[in-house]
């Protein structure tokens, strides 16, 4: 048996002294290097910096400058801005409350001259004042110094007063990619300022400053120059532009009836450019890199079903609001942050990113297509089937739960015979505008394209329209590959289409837009499941009582302990209520939202549409092929299966010369 731990000894209540009180804010504030140039250079943006350079040795531990051409400090308050709680940045509550500069504590300069061994050297940008002053944090001497406008404080000999803190940093390599990084999230919010990095003597990043008028863009082709500079093209080229509103000027201040719009903009990756890690996530609010649960919470509920297992998207999403809405003042090291109403910047951010995401890449990729010459034909079998043309209309589809279940209100949809899965050319009237099924039994005996007839044989010789003259993003179908792949032919050479994949997300979306333009019904349960909750959970359910009613939930307290859970959505009614109330409360009291309900509806449809979409091995006509590839073009988000998994990918003519080998 291990011996009591003795009590320490009694101990009086005293002052601290202030070099101590320093050391400790320094504990907070500085963490490493990288801390230090943070710091650093939210000065330097505040004073209005086009410029920023940053010199390190060792890693920073030995030497931290950093140097700007902002406005510079006037001579009598140099002494000031090195003592605890001095700043230009507020002057009273009013000002905490509605920060528009990236630093404002006025704690950084006085913890990290605890520390280390600090100097500034500045210079206003004026005419009364012919040359610079340097003060020593040290000793406080002031002295003229030659200078240009601006402003360059060095940190010497990190942690030499605490050599504790000391041995807990990582080797120089390990601390210099830290400040790289730390660097790289103000170039990414700023790309009007340029960043430079010097280590050792030598220049290992530079980031020139980009105008916002470039290519008459404005802010977004400003934003997309510094990102592909700082990232690389590569994430340029698999991004799409976020912009919501979309009625909204990207960096502009917009403003109704005085208050600041809520504001969502960026960029945000393809799911093929998924990672393994969520190293490239970079969230801003106000200008401000944050690590914030509610955006990092919407951004991954907009990927929800376009990304396979458990790769990370990447992204640069900068939301604006007004500063009265968002409290910044939560850590010490200001990179969390509180919203007054986080679900409303939950909702704009994945709102923005769902909608940035749905267009299907395919149309992009017309653009680079060539366009054919006046009287042109395209080569080969160009027909498809119009909406409308042969489509034998299913009523619903099956029940993946089983049929002891009753038909839920949205399984409209089933096989025309006892086979199981759709047939691609009955595309036609799930997609037409009139009742579905008319035109085609309205006359059983017309044989439809891809039909039986009655001997066993299958139909080719419907009369059709054809396609309209031009080229598509996905081409025309030449052949089935084994059952499984459509090959197609487009501008830029072949089109390989897994065609289970890319039917199965046209029938989800259209079964998610189904749901979407009902009402989510609410299905009382005949007992109430009640359940031991916490007090979390109890707050949480008093407090979001409207928001679990449009989820078509109803949990009430039953006693100061218990929850019960009274009705629930229609189509989640032989699911767990228990189960799912706990997870809906758990996500509304982080992130004030959640998409539980959402999530385990689109789970149902998923399956449903797996087993309603066509099997391998099915063989298809060439006009079954185009039908299914004209569907995918304007079909949100079939780029990728429900699964995540890829429907198609392009093989270019220089790839394929590449193979053969021509042109060596």
């Amino acid at each position: 048996m291990n011996a009591p731990h003795p009590l320490p000894a009694r101990q009086p209540i005293r002052e601290l002294p202030d070099e101590l009180i320093s050391q400790i804010a320094a504990g907070e504030v500085v963490e490493r290097p990288a801390s230090v140039v943070r710091e650093l250079v939210d000065n330097a943006l505040d004073a209005g910096a086009t410029q920023v350079t940053v010199r390190l040795q060792a890693g920073g531990v030995r030497l931290i400058s950093v140097e700007d051409n902002g406005w510079g400090i006037q001579r009598t308050e140099l002494p000031t801005a090195l003592k605890r709680h001095a700043t230009s940045k507020i002057a009273s509550l009013g000002d905490l409350e509605s920060v528009h500069t990236m630093g404002f504590r006025g704690e950084a300069l006085a913890a990290i001259c605890s520390i280390a061994e600090v100097s500034v050297l500045t210079r206003v940008d004026s005419g009364d004042e012919p040359h610079g002053w340097l003060l020593d944090g040290r000793s406080g001497e002031l002295q003229p110094t030659a200078r240009n406008p601006g402003t360059t404080v060095e940190v010497r000999e990190l942690f030499f007063a605490t050599p504790a803190r000391r041995k807990f940093l990582k080797t120089d390599a390990t601390e210099l990619a830290h400040c790289i990084e730390a660097v790289r999230r103000h170039a990414l919010a700023r790309p009007e300022v340029g960043f430079a990095i010097w280590h050792d003597g030598k220049l290992v990043a530079q980031w020139r400053a980009v105008a916002a008028d470039l290519a008459g863009g404005g802010t977004l082709d400003a934003l997309r120059q510094r990102l592909a500079d700082v990232l690389g093209e590569d994430f340029i080229q698999q991004a799409v532009a976020v912009n919501w509103p979309a009625d909204a000027v990207p960096g502009e201040v917009a403003r109704a009836d005085g208050v600041q719009r809520l504001r969502v903009w960026g960029f945000a990756g393809v799911p093929d450019a998924a990672r393994s890690r969520s190293d490239w996530q970079y969230a801003y609010v106000n200008g401000r890199f944050v690590r914030d649960k509610v955006i990092g919470h919407a951004a991954r509920s907009a990927y929800e079903d376009v990304l396979h297992g458990h790769r990370q998207p990447v992204y640069a999403l900068y939301v604006s609001l007004d500063p009265t809405r968002v409290d910044v003042n939560v850590h010490p090291t200001k990179i969390e942050v509180r919203f007054r109403d986080s679900r409303e910047v939950h909702q704009a951010v994945r709102h923005a990113v769902e909608a940035a995401l749905a267009a299907p890449r395919s149309a992009a990729a017309a653009a680079a297509q060539t366009t054919l010459m006046p009287g042109e034909t395209p080569s080969g079998s160009a027909s498809a089937i119009p909406p409308g043309a042969a489509w034998n209309a299913p009523e619903r589809l099956p029940s993946p739960l089983g049929g002891a279940q009753n038909p839920l209100p949205f399984q409209r949809y089933a096989p025309p015979d006892d086979t199981i899965g759709q047939r691609v050319s009955d595309l036609g009237a799930l997609w037409g505008n009139g009742p579905q099924g008319s035109a085609q039994r309205s006359d059983p005996a017309s044989p439809s394209i891809g039909s039986e007839r009655t001997d066993g044989t299958r139909s080719e010789t419907a009369v059709v329209q054809p396609l309209p003259e031009g080229d598509w993003p996905l081409g025309r179908a030449i052949a089935q590959l084994q059952g499984v792949y459509i090959l197609a032919e487009n501008a830029q050479g072949l089109v390989v289409v897994d065609m289970h994949a890319a039917h199965e997300r046209i029938v989800y979306e259209r079964l998610k837009q189904q749901m979407d333009n009902e009402q989510l019904a609410s299905q009382p349960l005949l007992i109430p499941a009640t359940f031991a909750a916490t007090p979390a959970e109890v707050a949480t359910a008093e407090d979001s009582g409207v928001v679990l009613a449009m989820l078509g939930l109803e949990v009430v307290p039953f006693s100061p302990k218990t929850l019960a859970v009274r009705a629930v959505p229609t189509t989640l009614a032989q699911g767990d209520p228990v189960e799912l109330a706990r997870s809906v409360l758990a996500e509304l009291s982080q992130h004030d939202a959640s998409t539980v309900v959402q999530r385990a509806r689109n789970e149902l449809l998923a399956t449903m549409a797996c087993h309603g979409a066509v099997r391998a091995n099915r063989r298809l006509t060439l006009d079954e092929m185009n039908a299914l590839l004209r569907q995918m073009e304007v079909t949100e988000r079939s780029d990728q299966c429900n699964h995540g998994r890829p429907t198609w990918r392009q093989v270019s003519m220089r790839e394929l010369d590449a193979l053969f080998l021509r042109g060596r």
